[in-house]
């Protein structure tokens, strides 16, 4: 049986562990002794960012990615994004963008080596608070989902503050799209207190299988854009 190898470690300021490690083929992320992700399956990361670009008709100039992951998502949306597009992404962890150009780059094919990508380290909640109707599309998978937070500084996300910040950093017919673990109730509701169309999509984590679901929420001003009629 071939053994987990640590290949690098990190320390938040807020005291949280972060470890990279390897087994075989298999890279993994663990934040606090959780696994956070790994490149078993990325059909996660791949369906927000084709769903989310389908609804946008694949034409979004300015995109924003809150987390870095192992980098599938930017690959996936660079993959089918225009030659003009500038895609923004927000990583907490500088560690992570490190390892990201580092054993990682392989893994989704050096995205970060992209010119048309920016990568910032700093929180997404920080950064959306200064974005006035910047975006065409945000992307957001900073955690399993407004449930299962990764830090509970990311409560506020998830929250009526946090989704007012979101829905005023969108263009007039932007998209936000939101992964989750779980179907969440209460998001829901709170989802629905907003001046937006929203939905949301139940995906199978491995295509065929129903055991294993998924859950992306998409929101937007423009209920056209999520085949909506506008409110009356």
């Amino acid at each position: 049986m071939t053994l987990w190898t640590t290949l690098a470690h990190a320390r938040t300021a807020a005291g949280d562990d972060i470890l990279l490690r390897q087994r075989g083929d298999l890279f993994e992320i663990r934040y606090n002794g959780i696994e956070l992700m790994s490149n078993l399956n990325h059909q996660s990361e791949d369906q927000l960012a084709l769903r989310a670009m389908r609804r946008t008709g694949f034409r979004p100039r300015k995109i924003l990615i809150g987390g870095l992951g192992l980098g599938y998502t930017l690959r996936a949306v660079l993959d089918l994004a225009l030659p003009q597009a500038e895609v923004t992404v927000c990583e907490l962890i500088a560690d992570v963008a490190a390892w990201n150009r580092g054993p990682l780059a392989p893994l989704a094919g050096h995205p970060l080596d992209d010119p048309r990508t920016t990568l910032l380290i700093e929180d997404v909640q920080a950064h959306l608070a200064q974005a006035d109707g910047v975006y065409d599309l945000i992307l957001l998978d900073t955690d399993n989902g407004p449930d299962f937070l990764v830090r509970t500084q990311n409560t506020d996300l998830y929250a009526d503050s946090g989704l007012v910040a979101v829905a005023k950093a969108l263009s007039p017919s932007g998209l936000v799209a939101f992964w989750s673990a779980t179907a969440s109730a209460a998001f829901e509701d709170r989802l629905a207190r907003q001046p937006w169309a929203w939905m949301r999509e139940d995906i199978a984590l491995i295509p065929g299988r129903v055991d294993a679901m998924h859950y992306i929420y998409s929101c937007s001003p423009d209920a056209a854009v999520l085949g909506k009629r506008a409110a009356a």
